[in-house]
């Protein structure tokens, strides 16, 4: 097992780090002699140490599994107030091959008995473990393995990248001075340094309220296209003399369950696959929704079954609306039913 985490953790935008410098960034080392080593899934899912960060497969023993298929769990931690702000599921098809990531709403709506009914609030329940634990319920599929960054990575990989050209979608003007946060960066195309992109990953809204409108869910389509944008250069620029530094950035702020050799082979999956066969999804859902008085995000359990089937399902049977665990409040309606 590798752990690799360091450090505090403030929420957001660990998407860009962990999927172009583990899934692209490793992989570009393909010409050198290293050695890349496709992720086992053993049926023990019982910890043998202390760590969090630990093999979180949770495999039902009836279906059968497709080969060469992993889904493995990228979680932010917000040290502020004990969530992890930024979940995305991560799929790897070698036999396709394709990568597929789905960005999981922080207000989702789980079926716990927690007053505060949030998938953003597992963290804070039961560490990553708990997360892993929601999300396969949620969406009816296992867990392989979970990785969880530090914020300061983020930072990091884009200043190691000579920063990152960037068509920022609405102007951003947002303070927080008990965070110490300040967001002011001005719509169009501009270049990023790291602390900068991390303040347009993190937007929801303006000081006067106006922006995305959406908040979360307009932000995370702002993430993914960071990501690509992130993506797309290291891939055109990464050279061998560029190892040294992407491991130090890994070393010092990542924690996962993969070995270094898995990481390296799910690299090397990445680039087979090329960035049209990257895909970008987020779970789908209401973002308007409320239960018991509260803001939630209501998924359309429909929609993600097919999302899953599509793109997250490891086993050979399809999966059905019974082997998800949607929780959809009683007398609910969609809009626009």
């Amino acid at each position: 097992m590798s752990k690799r985490y360091k450090g505090t953790s403030t929420p957001q935008k660990i998407t860009a780090l962990l999927l172009s410098l583990l899934f692209v960034g490793t992989g570009a080392f393909a010409g050198m002699k290293l050695v890349f080593k496709e992720p086992e899934l053993p049926a023990d899912t019982t910890p043998e140490d202390n760590s969090e960060v630990t093999n979180q497969v949770q495999q039902p023993s009836g279906p059968v599994r497709k080969d060469g298929f992993y889904n493995i769990l990228v979680c932010g931690v917000d040290d502020g107030n004990g969530g992890s702000d930024t979940m995305i599921l991560v799929s790897i098809d070698s036999s396709k091959p394709a990568v597929n990531c789905i960005s999981i709403p922080r207000d989702t709506l789980i079926d716990v008995d927690w007053k505060v009914k949030k998938i953003n609030n597992a963290y804070n329940k039961g560490g990553i473990s708990m997360v892993s634990e929601k999300v396969s319920e949620m969406m009816g599929v296992p867990i392989d393995y979970v990785v969880k960054v530090d914020l300061q990575a983020f930072i990091a990989l884009v200043d190691s990248i000579g920063g990152v050209e960037f068509d920022v979608p609405l102007n951003m003007d947002y303070d927080d001075p008990y965070q110490d946060l300040h967001i002011h960066v001005s719509k169009g195309l501009q270049k990023l340094d790291g602390k900068t992109a991390m303040g347009v990953v993190r937007f929801r809204h303006n000081n006067d309220g106006s922006g995305y409108g959406t908040e979360d869910i307009g932000r995370i389509g702002t993430q993914q296209a960071f990501l690509k944008a992130v993506a797309k250069k290291m891939i055109s620029t990464i050279s061998p003399d560029d190892f040294g530094k992407y491991a130090k950035i890994f070393k010092e702020y990542v924690e996962t369950s993969l070995s270094v050799n898995n990481l390296l082979w799910c690299g090397q999956q990445a680039l087979a696959a090329g960035l049209d066969n990257i895909h970008f999804h987020t779970l789908p859902g209401d973002g308007t929704g409320y239960y018991n008085g509260g803001s939630y995000y209501i998924l359309y359990d429909d929609q993600v079954l097919s999302l899953v089937n599509d793109y997250f399902n490891p086993f050979t049977e399809a999966r059905t609306l019974a082997d998800l665990h949607v929780f959809v409040p009683e007398g609910y309606t969609r809009p626009n039913a």
